[in-house]
């Protein structure tokens, strides 16, 4: 997609946030709602399978053969090329206080964290406020609409679903540094995924594989803390858990 296509979409939504930042946010939906369970069970299991061949032995391969220092620091660096997309999703919030703190931890790191494969700012106790563009949708009154697994990205809901499509294109760095230092936003973010696999081996293996029904409870875990990411209540937060339960 041509840059400056996208860079005109950019700001049409920030032109809308604006316009749709005094809207109230969609209440935290309650219960439920998955009239595509069919269709998605069949795409939870086509999931299931690449886990079992490809993505499992991979992250354990990565893990065992990569240092655990090596692998913080990818991860350090990930989150760190993440943030702008969080900065951009602030605005659009009109979440001004996140979007200054988001800021100063993207300079920080990026500079005394030396390109962000440090992470100084969380020792000084300045942490990530991340969010995403499902987010935005649900703070401008975009209701959950029903379960989805989506093919290469796994739980998620229509809200979530259209706000990973625009996920893809708010990160700015996209479009302001070269080819091909740019690879390395995506590089870092599926190695990143890898040690996340590594570390969550069991609680994500009981999941898939342990459960009387994978599905559901692989639904579950996703909803739950979507939910709670989001202001509801929750039993338990699943954030470093629910993003790995499929391939990426």
């Amino acid at each position: 997609m041509p840059r400056p296509f996208v860079m005109r979409a950019g700001v049409c939504l920030a032109c809308l946030g604006m316009g749709l930042s005094g809207c109230s946010p969609a209440p935290v939906a309650r219960g439920i709602s998955d009239p595509y369970e069919a269709e998605n069970r069949k795409r939870f299991e086509r999931s299931v399978q690449s886990d079992r061949k490809v993505l499992r032995p991979v992250a354990h391969a990565y893990g065992e053969v990569v240092p655990a220092p090596f692998q913080q620091i990818i991860a350090n660096f990930a989150d760190n090329l993440s943030l702008p997309s969080s900065i951009v999703n602030d605005l659009l919030q009109a979440n001004i206080g996140d979007a200054v703190v988001n800021t100063f931890r993207f300079a920080f790191n990026s500079t005394i964290g030396l390109g962000g494969t440090m992470d100084p700012a969380t020792i000084i106790g300045v942490d990530a406020r991340e969010t995403d563009f499902g987010e935005t949708l649900h703070v401008w009154g975009v209701q959950e609409g029903a379960y989805l697994v989506v093919p290469f990205v796994g739980p998620s809901t229509e809200r979530d679903a259209v706000g990973t499509v625009v996920d893809l294109f708010t990160n700015p760095l996209k479009y302001v540094v070269p080819t091909p230092e740019v690879y390395a936003i995506p590089v870092s973010g599926a190695l990143d995924t890898l040690g996340t696999r590594y570390r969550f081996t069991g609680t994500v293996d009981s999941v898939l594989y342990d459960s009387a029904d994978p599905y559901s409870q692989a639904r579950l875990v996703y909803l739950e803390n979507r939910r709670f990411q989001l202001g509801g209540d929750a039993e338990e937060d699943y954030s470093d858990l629910y993003g790995n339960l499929y391939s990426e």
